[in-house]
């Protein structure tokens, strides 16, 4: 079953600071700082959401075709997807900038220091959903990207009929009330985390009740307490499945919404989708990077089965 994923490709740059970063910085100099991190650990990673997400539905056994955008340095994540058998027909190249990077640093009490450099992201909307009408898409995802590009994806699956998630993350800020009423009222499902999910019913001026009452469902994910989702009226917690250890939570929210998608777009009922999205989040977070992690279908489907008893 064919999904769009539409959403950002990026390279995350993840580099390991051994000390405080507060030991380096004088906090009497904040206006005149200028420090270096000695850096000895460097690991680059592929991401963006809609990589991420297209990589895990992949092991679920769907069919990802990811509409983004990439720059002139874009060919190793070409490669990679060749390599995993997604599809890359509805990439777009833009040969006059990066691909969108993400540099983190983290010091050794887990603070971050980030600079992100959004490249080709913000160009997502020279990318058409229409060149896809051909793939027999069930169901989208506006997943973070450029700001025009989500309001053009938005726009066009409610045009073309295609069902669609609305997932801000990050994004969220970058829109205005009307704007994100306006992707509520067209979307057919919403998917937040707890934090989004409250920054998305202050913004909008809806309750996260009345944001439920317009669409078919409203996933809010809550970290180690699972996720709740709301349909038709009902509530259904969905438990946190116990990952057998922490290495990396990076691209776990994605792995989730893989999970969520597989589930949708093959007819499952509403409790096993967030099953699923949940056991995908634990495999996730067991290894480090947001694509790291292998399994084959009936591994995951076998590893479902075990922790809540029955078959997808």
């Amino acid at each position: 079953m064919s999904s769009l994923i539409c959403g950002s490709l990026a390279y995350d740059t993840i580099m390991s600071f051994p000390e405080r970063f507060s030991e380096s910085i004088l906090a009497d100099q904040l206006h005149n700082i200028n420090v270096c991190f000695l850096v000895p650990s460097m690991r680059r990673e592929f991401g963006g959401c809609a990589g991420n997400i297209a990589y895990n539905l992949k092991l679920l056994g769907g069919t990802p075709y990811i509409m983004a955008t990439i720059g002139m340095d874009g060919e190793p994540y070409l490669e990679r997807l060749a390599e995993q058998d997604i599809s890359r027909r509805h990439i777009k190249t833009i040969k006059r900038t990066y691909t969108a990077q993400a540099f983190i640093t983290t010091d050794k009490n887990n603070n971050q220091i980030t600079a992100f450099h959004p490249g080709a992201m913000s160009l997502s909307h020279e990318n058409k959903i229409e060149n896809t009408t051909g793939d027999n898409i069930q169901l989208a995802i506006v997943a973070p990207d450029g700001r025009d590009g989500m309001i053009q994806n938005a726009d066009d699956c409610a045009r073309l009929g295609i069902p669609f998630i609305f997932d801000p993350g990050q994004g969220l800020p970058m829109f205005n009330q009307e704007e994100l009423r306006h992707f509520i009222e067209i979307a057919t499902y919403v998917a937040v985390n707890e934090y989004e999910g409250e920054m998305l019913a202050q913004a909008s001026g809806w309750s996260l009740a009345e944001i439920a009452s317009k669409v078919k469902a409203l996933i809010v994910t809550c970290a180690e307490r699972g996720a709740v989702i709301y349909e038709n009226g009902e509530k259904f917690e969905i438990p946190c499945v116990k990952a057998a250890k922490e290495a990396d939570p990076t691209g776990c929210g994605d792995a989730f919404r893989a999970g969520l998608i597989y589930g949708l777009t093959n007819g499952k009922d509403m409790l096993t989708c967030g099953r699923l999205g949940s056991l995908m989040g634990a495999i996730k977070i067991e290894y480090f990077g947001p694509q790291s992690h292998k399994m084959t279908a009936k591994e995951i489907a076998d590893r479902f089965e075990k922790e809540f008893g029955y078959r997808y």
